[in-house]
């Protein structure tokens, strides 16, 4: 790094050197040397951009400006015969035909660039092979959920995120749906989109690769991870075990919900607020905050109520993670069958009565 930074000094030094020197515009030379000096800090704010830029879209513009160039270069060529020689016409509209096709392919290169599949040529571009694997192709179940939306705005995705272009014809399908269900979860998954395309560290690619003899969405998604070597994101169990089976790596949203949901071990307490009775005798029900269920024994007559409970058991089951728990209702019931005229009340009626008080009975 430290080798980078001498260059770069070098190199702004000569430009700003040859600029003083040379004086391009005829100015006085400190003119010259601002012009060099100018010209070198773009050329560096350039380099700075251009290091970003992944390999296989720097390929893609380049290849896309070399198209355009070459196809200003052969509209020229009919422009200076078919518009008469006008002075200064047919000389703009070459330069401006050169401009307008060359950015054109560039941009339109960088862009598709990263649909090029740069294993092709062998180990030549092998370095690449890790930013293809920082891809992410969305499910359309996982986009519908929403959830994927706050991982990515947390900052937990890295790479890529792709929306293959039938994921996105599925989802107007349910959109224009004529089950109202289905179209409220449809124009969801729509919105979810939008949200990502906002989010200014979100990359969003989508691709038109399709494969016409698969008609399951499920197959084509295994598919496309194949070709661009990269995960699959789904909250689908089934496309999860599938694409195991086809050696395609998967991000369950399910499972990561799962792994963060809080730690607890039989014989630790935990307050939780009592929503429903149980399917057993003298059971409640309560949730956590992240959906986890808690069945709570002595807690029937507690509906409605926040109490304090005793984790006794754990099940971790492919739905989920339940909790069991206890309720030490001894206490409770002591206070609710209290006896009247206890040896706690008794103090307080001999002292009313010592001290006189209007309407107690008097001392013996």
């Amino acid at each position: 790094m430290n080798d980078l930074i001498v260059v770069r000094i070098l190199f702004v030094l000569i430009l700003s050197l040859s600029g003083y020197l040379l004086n391009p515009l005829n100015y006085s030379s400190v003119w010259g040397a601002a012009i060099g000096f100018g010209l070198a800090a773009i050329m560096l704010a350039f380099e700075h951009r251009i290091t970003q830029v992944s390999l296989s879209r720097l390929i893609g513009a380049a290849i896309g400006a070399i198209l355009g160039v070459l196809g200003a270069y052969l509209a020229s060529m009919v422009v200076s015969q078919a518009v008469p020689r006008e002075a200064g016409v047919v000389p703009f509209m070459q330069i401006t035909l050169l401009m307008w096709m060359g950015y054109i392919g560039l941009i339109v290169g960088g862009t598709k660039g990263e649909m090029l599949n740069l294993a092709a040529f062998g180990g030549l571009f092998g370095s690449e092979k890790g930013s293809r694997a920082l891809f992410k192709i969305l499910d359309t179940s996982v986009i519908i959920d929403g959830r994927i939306a706050d991982i990515a705005e947390a900052g937990f995705l890295e790479g890529t995120l792709v929306i293959p272009q039938f994921v996105l014809r599925e989802l107007q399908m349910v959109a224009d749906s004529a089950d109202s269900m289905k179209r409220a979860r449809g124009r969801r998954g729509l919105d979810i989109l939008q949200r990502l395309q906002k989010m200014p560290d979100v990359n969003i690619t989508i691709v038109e690769e399709d494969f016409p003899g698969i008609r399951e969405v499920d197959q084509k998604l295994i598919e496309l991870g194949k070709l661009y070597d990269c995960k699959v994101v789904t909250n689908d169990f089934n496309l999860n075990k599938v694409a195991q089976l086809h050696k395609v790596e998967v991000l369950n949203i399910n499972e990561l919900a799962n792994a963060l949901r809080p730690v607890v071990l039989p014989g630790e307490t935990m307050r939780v607020f009592i929503l429903k009775e149980g399917k057993e005798y003298n059971q409640g029900v309560a949730y956590l905050d992240d959906g986890t269920m808690v069945v709570v024994d002595n807690a029937r007559r507690l509906i409605s109520k926040t109490i304090d409970v005793t984790v006794t058991s754990v099940l971790q089951t492919t739905a989920g993670k339940m909790i069991f728990g206890r309720h030490d209702d001894r206490q409770h019931v002591g206070q609710e069958h209290k006896p009247p005229g206890t040896p706690a009340e008794k103090p307080a009626a001999r002292e009313a009565a010592a001290s006189g008080a209007p309407g107690s009975p008097a001392p013996l």
